[in-house]
């Protein structure tokens, strides 16, 4: 039985499957199992959502290790098991010695997520911001407080991660060809509500859900509020984005990168 009285009861038979399996799979290789994202934030939308989960174990967990595989089948029958958000788990398993603190040079780990099979993936700048969610407000499901678990994240840690994110996957993907994109309304909504998150961390050097993030944009940057708007509207949305509504997203999010370029330089002159 899961004990935590932040979850939404609707996603509570698919954790305790995924805590039940994952204990039978491990066994005393788990030290910890862990909620962030939206439900630790308390901003948890069943249209959109996923449910975001972080294992750390005893050791590394490689391809080759015969753990990997049984993991691999054990989230195929939770995929096909027919349970509410099933199909939304996004998560990953990382050594204690990983989770630590991040390092590029240790940092692909086993991970699952709706859009991809469970692989060997790699953890980008973003898990700097990430561990310090978990810290911060992750949800136990098992194992010690978190914040035992992983060196504190200061404010320029936040946004030199956040500054790295936005040159190594964002400015590529604003600068793409609109036929390179997933023509789904959802991901360029997401796209919108991610830099409205980027622009929060760097000007307040802390992290916010999206929702959170949005309000603050809208308020701060009027004239995004239209396409802020449309975003929290067709986040899950899996219609096709128009020409029209993708014109405005682009212009919007080439500000927004501007913005944050500008900001970033900033930072690194001061630090020098």
């Amino acid at each position: 039985m899961l004990s935590s009285d932040r979850l939404p009861d609707e996603v509570r038979p698919v954790l305790a499957l995924l805590l039940s399996s994952i204990q039978d799979v491990l066994g005393d290789q788990l030290l910890g199992l862990y909620l962030y994202g939206s439900l630790s934030s308390g901003d948890f939308d069943p249209a959109s959502s996923d449910v975001d989960f972080l294992a750390v174990t005893h050791e590394a967990i490689t391809e080759d290790d015969p753990t990997f595989e049984r993991l691999r089948q054990m989230h195929e029958r939770i995929n096909a098991s027919g349970l509410p958000f099933a199909t939304s788990l996004e998560g990953s398993y990382i050594s204690q010695v990983a989770w630590r603190r991040y390092d590029p040079a240790d940092a692909h780990h086993p991970t699952i997520g709706a859009h991809w099979p469970f692989q060997i993936g790699l953890h980008d700048a973003n898990w700097v911001i990430e561990r310090a969610i978990v810290r911060e407000r992750g949800v136990t499901l098992y194992g010690p407080p978190p914040e035992t678990m992983i060196d504190p994240v200061s404010p320029q840690q936040l946004r030199d991660a956040t500054c790295q994110q936005l040159a190594d996957v964002w400015q590529p993907r604003i600068n793409d060809e609109y036929d390179h994109w997933p023509r789904p309304r959802e991901f360029p909504a997401f796209s919108v509500l991610t830099l409205c998150r980027a622009l929060y961390t760097l000007q307040r050097g802390a992290f916010c859900s999206k929702p959170v993030a949005a309000a603050w944009a809208a308020q701060t940057h009027p004239k995004w509020e239209p396409v802020i708007a449309w975003a929290q509207a067709h986040r899950a949305d899996d219609e096709e984005t128009t020409p029209a509504e993708f014109a405005r997203v682009i212009a919007m999010l080439r500000e927004a990168i501007a913005e944050a370029q500008r900001f970033c330089k900033a930072t690194i002159h001061r630090s020098c």
